[in-house]
């Protein structure tokens, strides 16, 4: 079994899906005019612009419910895996994707957002990309391949986010937790989903709240200690920089062999953890309740750096400036080693280890406890976010037949099939922390890779209405005016929600472009 799915893995991450994803976000970065850089002034104004409605969350909720899928155990174990088969240097092409990656992000989101809908049962706001894959051609004679293509990524991120996914986030807390506190990882799984069911059956409002009263809070305390750890070695980190950068593109002689290693682990990490192009940010994008769908595109695109600029290279800068890291030889624990920093443990494994050491240069012996909570807080709200995601496509794929009263049951489809998942997901969560840590890995990474295939792809096919938006919002900004959307005015046809739509906030004056 193990061997199939590392076969299947090879296939789903060969070097074309690689090139796919920076591909697609240089392309996107030029014809955006890189609007990651000039608009990062207005991502961060945005992100505290506007209030939840009965029907949609905040900006900065949305934000929050985004981060939530996006810094988990990849900002953590992520890092150090990449560290240890691709080298140093992976951090740098981790780097390179974010930069690239928030201009696709950019795009996704602002799709989400002007091919959302209402749920039909709950009256929240659903959207992503099975909804803007089947909606923009609805009018078109493409139509039923669109919407054949949208279940597909709906049927696919339904088995990722429900199934393979969580189970990384739950082995990762298992792991952290058996080396800090001895909890055997059976004991920590029933724990963990008590605290889950909790949250997740409370639907996508209780989600967000929770979200963003925990996201923003973990993520600052990590980044803080990190940061107070680095500056603790502050002589070492011109160096650290320079063999980033060296090692990054083969100049540096240890690890001139593996650049293909670095380029492969940095684009696969740095996908998996800031999920740029992935199809997951725009779920959370189309929840918010925002007078124009780009407003809310800026805000996920900011999202991606805060994940990967910050949060993994605190991660990565602990690591590498503590000496807490060993770069393997063949992708693999079982190869020779490269080169190591000299603090780890000789029986120390790839994985919270590598940060769990590292930490302990501040704290000695606290080390693995302060990674085991944060791990806890991050890949509890991942898990929560991989939920809301697997509940929108299940929306989706029961279309209609989800509000079908069945009488025996006393309920209708769609609420029973939200309980299956829920089921689904809880038990997810327990047998990823009893499993070994590669197969839990190699699971996630086929999820990640088979929904980042789809929605780029689709993406790239899409692309015109997301840039209408932007320059529209542009435009708008320019005159002063807080930009509202219409997409008639604009060609866009298939964005139903807005024909209809009255903002929450009205047309006021605003501070112009110079």
């Amino acid at each position: 079994m193990t061997d199939f799915l590392d076969s299947v893995n090879g296939y789903v991450w060969s070097n074309a899906l690689v090139f796919l994803c920076l591909g697609a976000g240089v392309y996107f970065s030029i014809r955006s005019r890189l609007v990651q850089l000039r608009r990062i002034p207005d991502m961060v104004k945005l992100m505290f612009h506007g209030e939840s409605s009965p029907n949609g969350v905040s900006s900065f909720q949305a934000l929050t419910m985004s981060l939530a899928g996006r810094v988990g155990t990849g900002n953590i174990a992520g890092v150090a895996t990449a560290i240890a088969f691709g080298g140093p240097g992976a951090l740098f092409w981790m780097w390179l994707v974010a930069f690239l990656g928030a201009s696709t992000s950019f795009v996704e989101c602002t799709l989400a957002q002007i091919y959302k809908t209402r749920d039909r049962l709950t009256g929240e706001y659903r959207g992503g990309p099975a909804y803007y894959l089947s909606r923009a051609f609805a009018h078109t004679k493409a139509a039923p391949a669109f919407k054949l293509y949208g279940l597909l990524f709906a049927a696919v991120t339904v088995l990722a986010c429900g199934l393979l996914l969580p189970s990384v986030q739950s082995n990762s807390m298992a792991i952290a937790a058996e080396n800090a506190w001895g909890i055997e990882k059976w004991v920590f799984a029933v724990a963990t989903v008590i605290v889950l069911a909790l949250v997740i059956i409370g639907g996508v409002k209780r989600i967000a709240t929770f979200a963003s009263v925990v996201v923003p809070f973990m993520a600052i305390v990590y980044i803080i200690v990190a940061i107070v750890i680095v500056a603790m070695n502050a002589s070492v980190v011109p160096n650290v920089i320079s063999t980033v950068f060296s090692s990054a593109f083969g100049a540096d002689a240890a690890f001139g062999a593996i650049i293909g290693a670095a380029i492969m682990w940095g684009v696969k990490r740095g996908l998996y953890s800031n999920e740029a192009g992935q199809g997951t940010g725009p779920h959370a994008a189309a929840a918010a309740e925002v007078s124009h769908p780009a407003k809310q595109g800026l805000v996920q695109a900011f999202a991606v750096y805060i994940d990967t600029l910050f949060v993994c290279s605190a991660t990565g800068f602990l690591i590498l400036s503590t000496g807490a890291y060993r770069v393997f030889e063949g992708e693999s624990e079982s190869g020779a080693v490269i080169a190591e920093g000299g603090n780890l443990p000789a029986d120390a494994e790839v994985g919270p280890t590598f940060v769990q050491t590292g930490f302990d240069t501040l704290w000695s012996g606290a080390g693995s406890s302060f990674v085991a909570i944060s791990l806890l807080f991050f890949c509890i709200t991942t898990i929560i976010a991989y939920y809301y995601m697997a509940e929108t496509n299940l929306r989706f794929l029961l279309g209609r037949a989800s509000t079908v009263y069945v009488r025996p049951l006393r309920s209708t489809i769609g609420s029973n099939a939200t309980i299956c998942l829920q089921v689904l997901i809880l038990v997810s969560v327990v047998i990823g922390a009893v499993s070994t840590a590669t197969e839990a890995w190699t699971l996630g990474d086929i999820g990640v890779g088979l929904m980042a295939w789809l929605n780029i792809i689709g993406i790239l096919i899409l692309q015109q209405p997301a840039f209408k938006a932007l320059r529209d919002y542009e435009h708008q900004r320019k005159r002063g005016i807080d930009p509202t959307f219409d997409p008639v005015a604009l060609g866009i046809t298939g964005a139903t929600f807005w024909e209809d739509y009255e903002p929450v906030d009205k047309r006021r004056p605003v501070e112009a472009d110079v």
